[in-house]
């Protein structure tokens, strides 16, 4: 089938051209091929001013990027190339993990811009925020059946992303039987996530490897674990030992989680939950005069877009100061953010300056990351978006 071409304007190509897949729509030679020619979810071939052909892109003339590059010949997104590139994702994945719980598919990085697949066992769940990948997605089911074999694979397509592509937000079972909650493992630890009615996915596999390495510090402690959803950081430090963890978080569904993965890991006697925003939880534990040996603070993005930076720096300041407040002598600040917009250095600074305005000595001790199933595109910054920086905070003088 041919594909109706589309021309960038001089000197564009240069991102392509070194590995980048994102088309903006000011890119575009509207001269030559006008956006509004284009239907959403199309396929092009993407040519520069001097009809060199740069690749196959899916096209949605309303969006700011207006095209994702799918390959760099002519080769198109059909059954056949999603055949492939979930088949290699599932290898890279296999190779990193010895149980199938994790992302399987991290769009760009996996060369697959705009759709997100993570794996619980014998269940898929799916996110779709292109046009693009919408327009494919019984192709992306039928080929997921195909590699995977799944028992059920749900399209969680409920979220803001797709907003921005125009399109509508829906939850749906696109085969097979998948339950409102399913389990998976996570460091020897057993969660139950609720992939029907959950944050995004259910679950976020990305802090995999900073929950991990916080496992070796947590023995006999008392920790905090704020904005905790359903237990990720607190409940794995309670099976790895600790005497007492308190998870904070603003929805009553996500401590009703926690204490249920506390149950399921014969752990609940030292997990409590206290439901409520971050920052007033944290203020009433202040005036109790609660003192924690580990406080860890994984929020949600509070920069989402560029013009957040300084209302999202914040918050980031607030919170990192408060919790600075409940850390005993020696204790151990575990300091995430998700914001892509938020560089590690920034972060680290901020604890930097946290500390100094609370007028404790800190130590870095680790910096984290996403896991090996959150590959980066070298190319593509934005897929470096998780980090944690570990610092061990001391009374000043002591």
């Amino acid at each position: 089938m041919s594909l109706p071409s589309l021309y960038l304007k001089p000197q564009t190509d240069r991102r392509l051209r070194r590995g980048h897949l994102w088309i903006y729509s000011n890119e575009v030679d509207v001269q030559r091929s006008p956006l509004k020619a284009f239907s959403p979810g199309q396929q092009v071939r993407v040519l520069s001013k001097r009809e060199e052909l740069l690749g196959v892109a899916v096209i949605n003339p309303a969006s700011l990027i207006c095209a994702r590059l799918i390959s760099r010949d002519e080769t198109q997104l059909d059954a056949a190339l999603l055949h492939s590139r979930f088949t290699k994702a599932l290898s890279l994945r296999e190779q990193a993990f010895d149980q199938p719980y994790y992302r399987l598919i991290f769009g760009d990085s996996d060369l697959l811009p705009g759709l997100v697949v993570d794996r619980f066992g014998d269940y898929l769940v799916v996110q779709i925020a292109s046009a693009g990948m919408e327009a494919v997605r019984e192709l992306v089911v039928e080929q997921l059946v195909a590699v995977l074999q799944p028992t059920g694979v749900l399209l969680a397509n409920d979220h803001s992303a797709r907003e921005l592509e125009g399109l509508t937000r829906y939850t749906e079972v696109a085969y097979g039987e998948v339950p409102d909650e399913v389990e998976l493992i996570e460091n020897d630890t057993r969660f139950v996530a609720p992939v029907a009615s959950g944050q995004k996915t259910g679950w976020f596999f990305d802090h995999r490897v900073g929950r991990a390495q916080l496992r070796q510090w947590v023995k006999g402690k008392r920790v905090l674990d704020v904005f905790s959803y359903i237990g990720g950081w607190g409940v794995q430090a309670a099976t790895a030992g600790a005497g007492q963890v308190v998870c904070v978080d603003a929805s009553a569904k996500a401590i009703a989680g926690v204490e249920l993965n506390a149950q399921l890991n014969g752990v609940q006697d030292c997990v409590s939950g206290r439901q409520g925003k971050a920052i007033d939880v944290m203020k009433a534990l202040l005036a109790e005069g609660a003192k924690f040996d580990v406080v860890v603070l994984d929020p949600p993005a509070f920069i989402k877009r560029r013009k957040d930076q300084k209302a999202g720096e914040a918050a980031y300041r607030h919170i990192n100061e408060l919790g600075l407040k409940l850390l005993a002598d020696g204790g151990l600040l575990v300091s995430a953010s998700c914001s892509m917009h938020l560089a590690t250095d920034t972060l680290t600074d901020i604890v930097r300056a946290s500390a100094q305005k609370a007028g404790r000595d800190a130590r870095l001790i680790h910096f984290s990351g996403q896991g090996p199933d959150h590959p980066v595109h070298p190319a593509i910054i934005e897929t470096n978006y998780l980090k944690a920086v570990f610092t061990r905070v001391f009374n000043s003088g002591h």
